[in-house]
C-alpha cells in the first residue's frame, strides 16, 4: 500500500508541475494541418490519447514512435478509421517490423477525407453565383519510423514524413486554375525511460517539427507538440494473475492551445478483453473518452479488434474503429 500511495503521488507531481512550468495561455489559430493532431487509434482515443509510453504497438507511430522498439510481435499491422462529425473522415494505418538487435522500423500514413464540397464563384444570374462542381479538398502524412533499446531501461525512435494538403483550385482573374497545395517533411522524436520500479515509465516526445508552411504570401506552422508521459501497471501492487490495470498520464503543451492533462486507463483481462475510459483536460472539443478491444490468438496469429466513442463538446460524437494483427 505505501508504494501504491508513492505511486499516486508522483502523478499528482506530474499534474502539478505540467500546471506549474506550462503557462495557461490560449494561443489558437496558430497552426495549419490540423489533422495531425486528431487521435488515430480507437485504442489510443479511448484512453483520451495518453499514448506516450502506453501504446506499444505499430499505432505508436503516431504517439511516441520509440514505442514500436517494445512491441511483442516482429511483424504488427493496424488500420484505423475515425468518422469526424461533418461527414469528415480520417482512414490511417501503421505497420512495424523488428529488425531483431538492429532495432524496429515503421511505415505509418494518415489521409484525411473532407467529404463532398460544392464549389462556387460569383456569377451575375438570379442567385448570384454558379456552382463550380466538387471541390478536390485533401490532406496527407507518410512517415517512416525507426526505434531502438539502447538498453534495457531506455528507447529512442524517430519518424519522417511528408505531410501535405490539396484545398482545390482558384480561378485566377486570367481565367487560369491555380492550385492551393503545400507538402513538406515533418519529424518526431520520443523516448522511453524504465527506472526500474516494477512497470514504471517515463517519457516524452517531439512531434511535428517542421519549416513554416505558405499558401501564397501567407505562412503557418505545423502543431508542433510536446508531451511527457508516465504510465503504470497498478496491479503491479497486488497479486492478480493474468489482469492488468494501466494507468497512463499525459501532461500536452501545444503550439497552437493552452496546456492539458489527458488521463487514460485500461483494464486487460486474460489479454482477451480490454476496457478502457479517459478524460482530456481544458479541451475545447474533446472530454470523456470510453472504449473497448477484443483479441484473439488464431494458430499464432494475434486478431486485434478496437473501438471508442468520444464525447464532443459543440458537436456529433466521434467514433473510431481499429482492426489488425501481430505476429
Amino acid at each position: 500500500m505505501k508504494k501504491l500511495k508513492s505511486f499516486i503521488e508522483i502523478i499528482f507531481v506530474v499534474i502539478i508541475f505540467s500546471n506549474q512550468v506550462f503557462p495557461q495561455m490560449k494561443k489558437v489559430a496558430q497552426t495549419g494541418l490540423q489533422f495531425l493532431q486528431i487521435d488515430a487509434g480507437a485504442r489510443a482515443s479511448s484512453m483520451a490519447g495518453a499514448m506516450t509510453i502506453a501504446g506499444y504497438d505499430a499505432n505508436a507511430m503516431f504517439y511516441n514512435p520509440a514505442g514500436i522498439a517494445r512491441v511483442s510481435s516482429n511483424f504488427d499491422f493496424m488500420a484505423n478509421s475515425t468518422q469526424w462529425f461533418a461527414d469528415i473522415k480520417y482512414n490511417s494505418a501503421a505497420l512495424s517490423y523488428s529488425l531483431g538487435d538492429l532495432g524496429t522500423i515503421g511505415v505509418n500514413a494518415i489521409f484525411a477525407d473532407y467529404g463532398d464540397i460544392v464549389g462556387t464563384r460569383v456569377a451575375s444570374n438570379a442567385q448570384g453565383y454558379e456552382t463550380t462542381g466538387n471541390v478536390d479538398v485533401n490532406a496527407y502524412s507518410v512517415g517512416l519510423s525507426y526505434a531502438k533499446n539502447l538498453s534495457d531501461k531506455f528507447t529512442v525512435g524517430g519518424t519522417v514524413k511528408v505531410v501535405g494538403q490539396h484545398l482545390g483550385a482558384s480561378l485566377m482573374p486570367d481565367g487560369s486554375l491555380k492550385d492551393n497545395k503545400i507538402s513538406g517533411y515533418a519529424f518526431d522524436f520520443g523516448t522511453i525511460f524504465y527506472p526500474g520500479w516494477k512497470s514504471l515509465r517515463f517519457g516524452m516526445t517531439i512531434r511535428n517539427f517542421s519549416r513554416e508552411f505558405t499558401y501564397e504570401q501567407e505562412s503557418f506552422e505545423l502543431p508542433l507538440t510536446f508531451t511527457f508521459g508516465i504510465a503504470m501497471n497498478v496491479f503491479d501492487f497486488i497479486d492478480i494473475q493474468d489482469q492488468s490495470l494501466l494507468i497512463a498520464i499525459d501532461a500536452v503543451h501545444p503550439r497552437d492551445f493552452s496546456e492539458r492533462i489527458n488521463l487514460g486507463a485500461e483494464y486487460n483481462v486474460f489479454n482477451m478483453v480490454a476496457i478502457r475510459a479517459g478524460y482530456k483536460t481544458n479541451s475545447d472539443v474533446e472530454g470523456l473518452t470510453l472504449g473497448i478491444g477484443l483479441y484473439y490468438n488464431l494458430s499464432g496469429i494475434k486478431l486485434k479488434v478496437d473501438y471508442s466513442y468520444s464525447k464532443m463538446n459543440y458537436f456529433d460524437n466521434v467514433n473510431r474503429f481499429t482492426v489488425g494483427f501481430a505476429f
